[in-house]
């Protein structure tokens, strides 16, 4: 069995994590380039929240949501 999760941990670190290992190399001329991935998470994250944002005004101004103190259950 070691040498199983041996050879996950090694097909893990020398194939699917070989793009980040260039960008850490890149880090020391271009700290834009080595920064990318961070910057394409943040504006994915932020057009996801533009996204839900603009559905919840939609839904509210079509008063399709139900706001009367029994509309939950919980409640």
């Amino acid at each position: 069995m070691k040498n199983f999760f041996e050879g996950i941990a090694s097909f893990s670190e020398n194939t699917l994590l070989a793009p980040f290992e260039s960008l850490r190399e890149t880090e020391l001329t271009s700290w834009f380039l080595a920064n990318g991935m961070n910057w394409l998470f943040m504006i994915v994250g932020a057009a996801a929240m533009i996204y839900w944002v603009l559905q919840l005004k939609k839904f509210n101004d079509n008063n399709e949501e139900s706001k009367e103190v029994t509309a939950h259950s919980y409640l």
